[in-house]
């Protein structure tokens, strides 16, 4: 297989958290106000979507700054910043504690869509487990249930599953609930979907630290894995708002790839990579530093949209069906 030559490492380089130390003449001290303002200051120059988002950062600044000037502890002073740091509605976007870890979670208030319990109840049956893909034919149709990109994939399991339905009109590859990790994961998979170099999504850097300060958009391209054997007929993902990350980075490689559709709800978003920086009493905060785009110029940092949308009621959740699998059966063996 041609190496996906400078794809991954862009991916995995950008994806790993970089952490650094502020560059002062004189080193900060540890009080609530440097604290505070070396986190403000970090993202205000630093952050990629405040536009995007309509975010008026000055003015959160003055809402919160006098109430972290008043903590009497590090409890205190940390739910302030998290606080004001969750008002970026950014899953890539937290502060890390000895004692606690901010989080954002896009997902809440939509809906599941999704129970795996449902699926091995009543739709798997005996289904083998590749590594970390697990695989059944359901009705004549492939499916791959892949629940995290930080689980590594091999080449020699994709070539396992991909040889089980070569003679089956086509695959559901299911990331529901898949919160992300690893790109590289979804490149391999990507990559035995195509047959020929193909634009997979593009991005811009926050560069500097003017508002309107980012790099010219770059696009990124993805050979064909070659070497091993490719999956054969349509191919379905499906997709629902839990899906995160390098979950919403391989749902837009799909947008790419003629053949493929994404099924059931759009994804949660997270297309900006995060990068990281640490405080002068030893916290850590992350950001999205980029914005991504996917082939038709979307930034997805909202969600990657599907191209067939089904829900998951309570209705069939009470009834044991899950529907959007269902239809994507549909899609398979009939094309509409």
């Amino acid at each position: 297989m041609k190496k996906l030559t400078g794809i991954m490492t862009l991916l995995t380089m950008l994806f790993c958290l970089s952490c650094e130390q502020i560059l002062l003449d004189s080193p900060p001290e540890n009080t609530n106000a440097e604290n505070f303002d070396i986190l403000w200051q970090v993202m205000n120059e630093r952050y990629s979507f405040f536009d995007y988002k309509k975010i008026d950062w000055d003015s959160v600044k003055n809402v919160y700054r006098p109430i972290a000037l008043q903590a009497q502890n590090e409890t205190m002073l940390y739910d302030v910043m998290a606080a004001m740091l969750n008002t970026l509605r950014d899953g890539h976007v937290n502060l890390r504690t000895p004692f606690d870890i901010s989080r954002y979670l896009p997902y809440l208030e939509a809906p599941s869509n999704y129970s795996f319990d449902i699926l091995e109840r009543n739709y798997l049956g005996d289904y083998r487990i590749t590594g970390y893909l697990l695989n059944q034919e359901i009705n004549g149709v492939g499916y791959i249930h892949y629940r995290s990109f930080t689980s590594t994939i091999l080449e020699s399991e994709l070539d396992l599953v991909v040889e089980r339905f070569k003679s089956l009109p086509g695959v559901i590859i299911d990331i529901r609930n898949n919160e992300g990790g690893n790109p590289e994961n979804g490149l391999k998979i990507a990559a035995r979907l195509i047959e020929e170099r193909t634009k997979i999504y593009s991005y811009q850097t926050k560069n500097g630290p003017g508002p309107n300060d980012y790099s010219p958009q770059k696009e990124v391209f993805l050979n064909p894995n070659t070497e091993s054997p490719h999956f054969e007929g349509r191919v379905v993902v499906l997709t629902n708002r839990k899906v995160y990350s390098a979950g919403s980075y391989f749902s837009a490689y799909i947008k790419a790839i003629e053949g493929a559709i994404l099924m059931g709800d759009d994804t949660g978003g997270g297309s900006g990579v995060p990068a990281g920086y640490e405080l002068p009493n030893g916290w850590y905060f992350n950001y999205s530093s980029t914005i991504g785009y996917t082939v038709n110029g979307l930034n997805f940092e909202a969600g990657v949209p599907v191209d067939i949308r089904v829900q998951m009621t309570p209705d069939d959740v009470a009834e044991g069906k899950d529907p959007i699998l269902e239809r994507a059966i549909e899609y398979i063996k009939t094309g509409s």
